[in-house]
């Protein structure tokens, strides 16, 4: 489990975006911070896409923690990142950077994640990029 999040996040920070798509089950559900979940994973892969295009980021500071059955864990990390393309019902874009902590929750069966939930503070976010 704890290799699977490591793995995971190494694939986000070095961009492989296929790599990340393929530790997903196929039904994985995705939980956004302080929005909706969805369901599926060429779904997450139309996210991962429009967060190419607005975003730069890389994790730093990752800590994972277990369940002792395998079937849970959760990260604490923080993001450093620039805000590079104005996202949909946010802030302009000026390339504002920003380092951010961030908690994330997964469940996990057959070896693949079924649920991510990301958790990180909007308001500070808005603080940092100038909002």
């Amino acid at each position: 489990m704890k290799s699977l999040i490591e793995s995971y996040y190494a694939a986000f920070n070095s961009g492989d975006r296929e790599a990340m798509l393929a530790m997903l089950a196929e039904n994985v559900v995705h939980e956004i911070n302080e929005g909706h979940a969805e369901t599926g994973r060429d779904t997450f892969r139309a996210f991962l896409q429009r967060m190419d295009l607005c975003y730069e980021e890389s994790v730093e500071e990752l800590v994972i923690f277990g369940h002792e059955g395998g079937e849970r864990a959760a990260a604490e990390f923080y993001i450093r990142g620039k805000y590079v393309s104005t996202d949909e019902g946010l802030p302009e874009a000026t390339g504002q950077e920003y380092y951010l902590r961030v908690g994330a929750f997964f469940e996990i069966a057959d070896g693949k994640i079924t649920r991510v939930t990301n958790y990180y503070n909007l308001r500070t976010w808005l603080r940092l990029v100038g909002a």
